[in-house]
Parts: C-alpha cells; sequence; structure tokens
C-alpha cells in the first residue's frame, strides 16, 4: 500500500513548483543554514568527504555547492585498457543492454522510446538502433559530476521538456516510460565508436541541468529546444575521455546511447552494479 501511495503522489504532486522551492533552499547563503543542512544531508546519506577536494562541509557556500563538490585529483582514475569505455558518472547500474526495436529496457516490463528519449528527432534517434544502451543511477551521497565515457565532439544538444517524476527502483518499475518523460538534456557527441548519446535526466527536486559548455540549462520557455555546434552555427566543442561534461544540482540519472556493434559491456556488470566515474564499463566490438 505505501509503495501504491508514493506512486499516485508522483502523479499529483506539483513537480516544478517542488524543484522551484528546492532549488532556492539549495542556493541559500544564510551560514547556520546551509551548515545545518549540508551537515545532515551528509550524515543522513553517509557521505564520504574524504575523497572530496574540500573536506570541510563548512566551507561551501551553500548546499548546491556541496552536492556539486569536486574530489581530489586522482580519486577517479580513468581505465586505461585501449578503447575502454567510462562509467560517465558514480553510481549504481540501472539497467544496460541492447536496444531493441528502437526501446530500452527500463524495468520490469516497462521499456521506452529512444525516439522521445532524444526528444522526437527521427535523424538523431536512427543511428541507435539496434545498439546498445547504459543507465546509470545517481543516489544522494554520490559524487554528481557526469563526465565523457569516451573523447568526442559536441555535434548537437536538445533541452526536452517534461514530468519530473523521481528516479529510483520503485518509480523506474511502476511509472511508464520515465526517462522519457522526465525533463531531460540530450548531447550528442561524433567519437571513434561512432555515435553517442549521453542524456542527463532530471528527478523530482532536481532543480537544474548544467553542462561545461552552456552553463545552466534554462529555456526561457519550458519547449524543445535545440542547439547546433559545427561552423554554420556555434563553435566545435571537443572534450577528452573522462572530461566533465556537466552536472546535477541535485541527483537523477545518466543514460548513455552507441550505435549497433560498438560495444560490448563488461561481463558480470548489471542491474544494480554498483559503478564509478573513470571505471570501465565497457570495449569495443572489434
Amino acid at each position: 500500500m505505501n509503495k501504491r501511495l508514493f506512486i499516485l503522489s508522483q502523479y499529483l504532486l506539483p513537480h516544478h513548483l517542488l524543484s522551484r522551492l528546492a532549488g532556492c533552499i539549495a542556493e541559500c547563503r544564510v551560514r547556520w543554514f546551509k551548515n545545518a543542512l549540508t551537515a545532515w544531508f551528509a550524515k543522513r546519506y553517509q557521505v564520504d568527504m574524504s575523497q572530496a577536494l574540500v573536506e570541510d562541509l563548512t566551507a561551501y557556500e551553500h548546499f548546491n555547492a556541496f552536492f556539486t563538490r569536486a574530489l581530489k585529483d586522482g580519486a577517479r582514475p580513468l581505465d586505461q585498457t585501449p578503447g575502454a569505455i567510462l562509467s560517465p558518472a558514480d553510481g549504481a547500474v540501472s539497467q544496460l543492454g541492447p536496444i531493441e526495436h528502437g526501446r530500452v529496457f527500463q524495468a520490469k516490463g516497462h521499456s521506452f522510446s529512444v525516439l522521445e528519449l532524444l526528444g522526437g528527432d527521427a535523424a538523431n534517434a536512427a543511428p541507435f538502433m539496434g545498439g546498445d544502451f547504459a543507465t546509470i543511477y545517481l543516489s544522494p551521497k554520490d559524487y554528481h559530476r557526469v563526465h565523457m565515457p569516451l573523447a568526442g565532439t559536441l555535434r548537437e544538444m536538445v533541452y526536452i521538456p517534461g514530468r519530473i517524476f523521481s528516479v529510483n527502483q520503485t518509480t523506474a518499475e511502476n511509472v511508464p516510460e520515465l526517462f522519457a518523460r522526465n525533463e531531460r538534456v540530450a548531447c550528442i557527441f561524433d567519437t571513434e565508436r561512432g555515435p553517442m548519446a549521453v542524456v542527463l535526466v532530471g528527478a523530482m527536486i532536481v532543480a537544474s541541468i548544467e553542462t561545461v559548455w552552456a552553463g545552466l540549462i534554462t529555456p526561457p520557455k519550458r519547449e524543445l529546444k535545440t542547439f547546433r555546434y559545427d561552423e554554420a552555427a556555434r563553435a566545435p566543442i571537443h572534450l577528452e575521455k573522462g572530461a566533465e561534461l556537466g552536472r546535477f544540482k541535485l541527483g537523477s540519472t545518466a543514460v548513455v546511447l552507441f550505435g549497433p556493434d560498438q560495444v560490448k559491456w563488461a561481463e558480470g556488470l548489471g542491474a544494480l552494479s554498483p559503478v564509478q566515474m573513470g571505471q570501465g564499463i565497457g570495449l569495443p566490438t572489434a
């Protein structure tokens, strides 16, 4: 019954209003308040501050600065195996595997459309049909910056408006097409393994999504918007393997897509497997 009530509340709650309120709280600079909030959160979720560049919880200007904290040099060494595909983030594998009939497996009989995930553009979705995906869930305790699984040149970024359901195992199992319904930012890169998409999916009380090239993604209207990165529109942007791509202000999920016959996920990696940014999660097929 508790699970049913939780799922029902996901449909009834004012998602965007709650997220705006959470955003205001997370940016509060009142010293006693932000210190108390940060200390409570770190204790509640057992956040390991020994790896943080700044270990002192009171040194952060607000909660969001703590939440998106940088790590010490060497805290996340990159897998040096030639061609290794890296985990884009700390967290756990939600699901990974083949993209079948244009759909990505979500959980327990649920799947979602690649076409919808990427904003409805058939040309963007086509290269990933028959390919492979990995969905990484970032829990509250995790490092919340997202990095490049492979070196790549940004071709396009698409902001896709939507709801912002909570993202966890319960909602994945009970909310149809969860990751293609939530607000998200799809980043499409050209890589040595062909096109690669990294989709940053928002969630309940996720105040914002940022990328290193565009900053805070906040279109003036909550409507689909495409940003092209080429000589005609904007200067191309190249990011090396392991470079920071973006970050969540409060946590969520990253979905990585590759085309057919490009990657093979690591043996033993499956749903709920813990991963860290920089860890090798796959290799080229050839």
